[in-house]
């Protein structure tokens, strides 16, 4: 009885082995003072996805443009705003901030579906978390946004 089962525990051991891991393909990513320093030399465009009760509450990463993920049209909302506040080139640099990059991840998920090649989360957001202090912490500039 013994060695069945432990047969059936070497088989399903290397079954698990041999199987790639169910993780979601996440996407690249950026530090946020190299998301800065790019966005200053003019090679990244920066969006802020996050609320405007977010923006009022920590400000705005200074030059990012603020494009709220829970657009009132849905993704496709979002995708069109963005598409029109980068011309039309979905080839463009982009560089996702968020509170602590959980909803850019997310952002960077749906643009990249909808054939944005070049879509960037700032892991660390504006408060950090476990990629990084975040944007406020390292003291990058940040834009107030009382009328957001």
């Amino acid at each position: 009885m013994l060695v069945p089962r432990l047969a059936v525990a070497a088989i399903a051991a290397l079954m698990l082995l041999s199987t790639p891991a169910c993780s979601r393909n996440d996407g690249p990513t950026l530090s946020a003072p190299d998301a800065y320093g790019q966005a200053q030399a003019g090679r990244l465009t920066l969006i802020d996805v996050r609320t405007p009760d977010d923006w009022r509450k920590t400000g705005v990463a200074k030059g990012a443009l603020r494009i709220n993920m829970a657009n009132v049209g849905g993704e496709a909302g979002f995708i069109q705003q963005v598409e029109t506040a980068l011309g039309g080139n979905r080839n463009a640099p982009i560089g996702l901030l968020g509170l602590a990059g959980n909803r850019a991840a997310n952002a960077q998920e749906v643009l990249r579906e909808a054939g944005f090649t070049r879509v960037y989360n700032i892991k660390e957001g504006m408060l950090g978390g476990s990629a990084g202090p975040g944007w406020i912490a390292r003291k990058l500039p940040v834009e107030a946004c009382p009328r957001c």
